[in-house]
């Protein structure tokens, strides 16, 4: 066989793959019953499986106290790889390191994997919202899910034995890193692009999208298909949107959709970075920045993220960014442009954006067709008309009304 001619995974030759599958699974699964157990949030069973299929590669567990806090404080664990968010698991008591318990998901109830206990530690959680999210408000969704984490956090190495509904849910769609990068490699794409969505395609999605198919072998539009704040779109909706916006405006030769487990943390520049380690892991080449990345309301500059991509020490991340300018559509124009390239005048402009689009949505307002294709627009109209309950969208700092089913 000759040697793959893919980018290699992030601080590793090969993918840590923690996944166990067939006899030795089964055998596990009969272990981890006769266990203790630690249940987990959403957000710590997508870490879960993201360490079990490679995609937090080269981590093989919770971290520990030491690399909590160089995460945090200078982005690197105690090793010196660079990662820039805390992946942790926390519980409500203290366990006794060589202890093994089985890792069960809160949502399903589901044995999810075993860790080996190492540690277990308190943290100082403003400590951890200052530095992965710049912020220590309340408000912030990420805070918020830091701030409700128990008292302490519990370290060690996993096996995984579930990737949970993923699969079966998103078939078709949900993709470990190995199945990406044997895409791939039967394609004969070197440079790959990875666009990463938690919102429908809008036409500056679209239009990132075709730039970096314009400059890379091929584009991969990877979705989250985790939990999401209330008042953004839900990943089945999303997903309809962008396989119909694929199917009719898209060279499909040139193009792979995927989806991934995780949380949004919504920490902007930090998650931002995550995203292009993961991404290397699923094969990627390049990362796309654009404005205000994994952000949320107005904690983070439009460029803060491709500013953190710009501040980064030789060798700390192979996979490049791909930045973008602020775009929107132009009516003098004629067509979607960005700031480099459109000499006219903010009244001529369209600005586009996934908040103002459910804000319009959610508010039943009249969407213009430059907003996104009528394919997409026609989804969205449904899905909005059909929700019952209340919940909020926020624009630049403001709440307003939307439902939520």
């Amino acid at each position: 066989m000759g040697t793959s001619k893919l980018i290699s995974p992030h601080g590793s030759e090969t993918l840590k793959i923690l996944l166990l599958e067939g006899q030795a699974r089964a055998e596990a699964l009969k272990k981890a019953e006769k266990l203790p157990k630690l249940v987990m949030t959403s957000r710590e069973t997508g870490d879960l499986i993201m360490l079990g299929i490679g995609g937090f590669t080269p981590l093989t567990g919770f971290m520990g106290h030491d690399d909590w806090k160089g995460v945090c404080e200078s982005m690197k664990t105690t090793k010196g790889l660079f990662w820039p968010i805390p992946i942790t698991l926390s519980h409500d008591k203290k366990i006794d390191a060589g202890t093994e318990v089985a890792l069960v998901s809160d949502e399903t109830n589901e044995v999810m994997g075993i860790l080996k206990v190492t540690e277990s530690y308190k943290i100082d959680k403003a400590f951890e919202c200052k530095h992965e999210f710049t912020t220590t408000d309340a408000e912030h969704p990420g805070v918020q899910m830091v701030m409700a984490q128990k008292e302490w956090n519990v370290a060690g190495a996993v096996t995984v034995l579930s990737e949970s509904y993923f699969p079966e849910k998103f078939a078709g769609l949900y993709q470990r890193p190995a199945e990406s990068r044997k895409v791939f490699e039967e394609r004969g794409w070197k440079t790959v692009a990875a666009l990463q969505l938690r919102n429908p395609m809008h036409r500056s999605h679209e239009y990132l999208a075709k730039i970096a198919i314009e400059v890379c072998d091929g584009l991969y539009i990877h979705q989250l298909v985790g939990n999401l704040k209330p008042g953004d779109i839900p990943a089945d909706v999303r997903v309809k949107c962008i396989n119909a916006l694929v199917e009719g405006y898209f060279d499909k030769n040139r193009v792979l959709m995927g989806g991934y487990p995780l949380d949004m943390r919504y920490a902007g520049p930090r998650e931002g970075l995550l995203h292009g380690i993961f991404r290397q892991n699923f094969g990627c080449t390049h990362m796309i920045i654009g404005r205000d990345h994994a952000g949320v309301g107005n904690y983070y500059g439009p460029f803060d993220a491709q500013d953190a991509y710009h501040k980064l020490w030789d060798g700390a991340l192979q996979c490049k960014m791909l930045p973008i300018d602020w775009t929107f559509w132009c009516y003098k124009c004629g067509g979607m442009a960005s700031m480099k390239t459109c000499p006219h005048k903010k009244e001529d402009r369209l600005m586009l954006s996934g908040t103002a689009l459910r804000k319009g949505l959610s508010e039943g307002g009249q969407i213009p067709n430059e907003f996104s294709r009528p394919e997409v627009l026609a989804i969205l109209k449904d899905y909005y008309a059909n929700l019952t309950e209340k919940v909020e969208v926020k624009l630049h700092g403001h709440a307003t009304g939307a439902a939520q089913k």
